[in-house]
């Protein structure tokens, strides 16, 4: 029992840095809005960790299952408001976000999950913008008109808990969904879902002679990631802009933040992704403030080097130095 206790407690650092974020925000509201950036850039991190960390695969079409979740959220405020459901539009809302990106990873990862290495990444490079053009060329859900659902939102639950929803609640979600993301992922590293990806991560030739199936548990990182991002673009975009426009929500930068957080933190770890994001998200809000049109010229530099610099992540970094030590437990 002690044992079983003792694999659980890297969530603990998980836990206390996100309530000290929740915490300060709470304290001083003034910094609310970039506590909220940092919060959507962990959970951004820790999906998108759950998949590229823990496989070795880099899905360039992630930012569509983030798309396609802020969809979710809309068809279902925009559609049912007028039907009395109260606050209930917005639980049917995280339930079509969850469905439809499940839908679209089992579409995607029937095919690009088939390839490795280079031919997985050059696959997954045309899913956003493929998917982006067809709900524009076809007309779904008003095309490159997207939908405005302010007015519909109001409607369903009233003007005060709909302001509530959008500047309060929306965030709490996107803290929420970060932490079952690291829930998610610590419970994976530790049975035999975590072992098996570990396992094709390092040689997936060797994994499948030792007889593990490969692409059952590729499908279930996947899956599980694209799940997530559904519902952080229903949390962080749909419910808190109240409005859906394809360019805005597939805008493929939104994948190449994930990645870099990733890297900066550690792929594979469970708190490099929060120490990325926390990095990352802390960096560019200040840089842009100091040196506003020139926060990306000297960003770049700093990130390629915070990577030369430290190849496993500065989480993987730590997690080496204090491994045969008492916090050694608490950072995997």
């Amino acid at each position: 029992m002690m044992n079983g206790y003792r694999a659980y407690l890297p969530i603990l650092p998980v836990a206390a840095t996100y309530a000290l974020l929740l915490g300060i925000g709470v304290v001083s509201p003034d910094h609310w809005q970039l506590i909220a950036q940092l919060a959507f850039y962990c959970a951004l991190g820790q999906a998108f960790n759950l998949f590229m960390g823990m496989t070795g695969y880099v899905d360039f079409g992630y930012v569509a299952f983030l798309g396609i979740g802020t969809y979710g959220m809309a068809v279902s405020i925009y559609t049912l408001s007028d039907k009395g459901l109260g606050i209930g539009v917005v639980l049917i809302g995280l339930v079509l976000a969850a469905i439809f990106s499940l839908g679209l990873s089992l579409a995607v990862g029937a095919v690009a999950l088939r390839l490795r290495g280079a031919y997985f990444a050059i696959a997954t490079i045309g899913v956003n913008e493929g998917f982006r053009y067809l709900l524009e060329g076809a007309r779904i859900w008003n095309g490159a008109d997207g939908i405005i659902f302010s007015r519909h939102l109001r409607q369903g639950v009233g003007r005060q808990t709909a302001m509530a929803l959008s500047t309060w609640w929306a965030d709490i979600l996107v803290f929420g969904v970060a932490f079952l993301a690291a829930v998610l992922t610590l419970v994976y590293m530790r049975n035999k879902v975590g072992y098996a990806l570990l396992a094709l991560r390092e040689d997936e030739d060797a994994a499948k002679v030792m007889g593990i199936n490969v692409t059952r548990y590729k499908i279930i990182a996947f899956i599980t990631s694209a799940i997530l991002a559904g519902l952080l673009g229903a949390s962080a975009w749909a419910l808190k802009l109240t409005y859906v426009y394809p360019s805005d929500v597939f805008a493929i930068h939104y994948t190449v933040e994930a990645i870099i957080i990733v890297l900066l933190g550690g792929a594979g770890t469970l708190l490099g992704p929060i120490f990325g994001a926390l990095t990352y998200g802390a960096a560019k809000y200040f840089l842009a403030i100091v040196l506003p049109g020139f926060q990306l010229l000297i960003f770049a530099p700093v990130i390629i080097a915070i990577i030369v610099l430290f190849p496993d992540g500065t989480v993987g970094l730590l997690k080496k130095r204090l491994r045969d030590t008492p916090l050694g437990k608490f950072i995997i």
